[in-house]
């Protein structure tokens, strides 16, 4: 089952950087972007991180809601943001990761010819309805918040 665009979001509660649950229908009324990473303070983790920081003001002025989800615990996120200055919340999704596998964003990856289990790099929008608005499965790490930008037509 793929999820497409017009699908109610698969609901979640996740604990953020701080151990707070942050819950997906809490958040119903307005956009959210969710966007899944494999790891913390890795080059093109942190390249995509900081380009949601640099294009904060405009998600802050449209009232969206940017949502980082790894597998990484709160200690990591917490060095995370702090290093990077990041003004959004990250969330853990320890394994077997299943918000991110009904996010259909876990799963088989190949690495220097070996295969593991892990994080996929994609992004959802979520409507202020639930509904899923815009999916992303090949996302550009340094450039993935600006092409959101572009394509809510936010700029």
């Amino acid at each position: 089952m793929t999820l497409q665009i017009g699908d109610p979001a698969p609901d979640f509660t996740l604990p953020n950087q701080d151990g707070i649950s942050v819950s997906l229908s809490k958040l119903k009324g307005q956009r959210v972007v969710i966007y899944f990473y494999p790891k913390d303070q890795t080059p093109g983790c942190t390249k995509e991180a900081c380009n949601f920081r640099d294009c904060w003001g405009l998600f802050e002025a449209n009232q969206i809601t940017v949502l980082g989800i790894s597998k990484d615990n709160s200690l990591s996120h917490q060095k995370f943001i702090s290093k990077y200055h990041l003004p959004f919340s990250l969330l853990t999704d320890p394994e077997p990761c299943p918000v991110a596998t009904s996010y259909e964003s876990y799963g088989l990856k190949k690495f220097m010819g070996r295969e593991y289990m892990g994080m996929k790099r994609h992004t959802f929008v979520i409507d202020s309805t639930g509904k899923i608005e815009l999916i992303y499965f090949k996302v550009k790490a340094a450039s993935m918040a600006n092409q959101i930008i572009q394509d809510l037509d936010l700029a």
